[in-house]
């Protein structure tokens, strides 16, 4: 009964500290989402003026660009792959992985040659384990990210684009990411890069906003140069942006979820605990009244 009572004493104790662990990195992600959050609503605005701007030089010109142009044939695809650089956070990173893997099976089936680019060390160490090779990758900063990083991203990205598939190049380009939904949902997101998507006409004013007018100076060619390394850095920056504060609102549910199921272990070892320790009090005064009543028997024979 002793040895048994001091295993459950054992595991409280690491119960217990497991729940100070997890429930101090729970305040720390609760204390990040906020500042996350912002920094997602602070770059949208900017995002959304920069694609209106892209959307109406692109559809108000003749002008075929590199960027904008669909190819007549593809036959390389990069795929960029948004994690996290530590664990602790549930599925964040493994829901955008089945996502990349699903994309990729897609892309194969098209006979397209998938090449990867990777950002965060979970996908880097899922492609070690998995012996798969990347083109190029980034780690560290993915829980606070710098636009110098998103700025390195787009371009490796723009310049693996405009080299020849032939020669080591893409053809196409997709992003991979979780998108902040809420604090709850954390919805993995994939987005074509490049060649351009864009579309002007669909996003409606809000309230009394108005849509700008557009003059392109000196040429359309020189304008969309200019305009589109700027709008695929924003569409990076967002990507890493979003993905930031998805992974510290999944960090934060998932260490919830960790410190509830400690409190629920020290609880069920606390009573084992005791059930174990009143047994061992209960055969104890079992011993000592059997022992009285033996040497009371014994009194009585003499």
């Amino acid at each position: 009964m002793g040895a048994q009572l001091r295993v459950y004493r054992q595991k409280i104790k690491s119960a217990q500290t497991t729940k100070k662990i997890t429930r101090a990195m729970e305040l720390i992600s609760a204390s990040r989402i906020y500042k996350a959050q912002q920094r997602v609503a602070a770059s949208a605005p900017y995002s959304r003026a920069v694609t209106r701007a892209v959307s109406a030089v692109a559809t108000y010109s003749n002008v075929d660009h590199p960027l904008t142009t669909e190819p007549a044939r593809i036959d390389r695809a990069a795929i960029v792959v948004f994690t996290s650089d530590r664990g602790l956070a549930g599925a964040f990173s493994s829901n955008v992985m089945k996502e990349a893997d699903q994309l990729t099976t897609l892309l194969l089936s098209q006979g397209k040659e998938v090449v990867y680019f990777l950002v965060g060390r979970k996908a880097v160490s899922n492609f070690g384990f998995r012996r798969r090779v990347a083109v190029q990758q980034w780690i560290g900063g993915t829980d606070l990210p710098q636009f110098d990083t998103a700025k390195e991203i787009s371009d490796t990205l723009l310049k693996a684009f405009a080299t020849d598939a032939s020669e080591g190049g893409v053809d196409e380009i997709h992003v991979v990411y979780n998108r902040f939904v809420s604090m709850i949902a954390q919805v993995p997101e994939v987005v074509r890069l490049l060649p351009l998507e864009v579309v002007e006409g669909i996003e409606a004013p809000v309230g009394d906003e108005v849509f700008p007018l557009y003059e392109f100076e000196p040429d359309v060619n020189k304008v969309l140069d200019a305009l589109l390394p700027v709008y695929i850095e924003s569409r990076i920056f967002n990507s890493m942006l979003q993905s930031a504060a998805s992974e510290h609102a999944a960090r934060q549910k998932a260490m919830k979820s960790a410190t509830d199921n400690a409190e629920k272990l020290i609880h069920n070892y606390t009573r084992l605990s005791n059930s174990a320790r009143q047994a061992e009090i209960t055969q104890q005064i079992s011993e000592i009244v059997g022992g009285a009543d033996a040497l009371s028997t014994a009194g009585n024979e003499d």
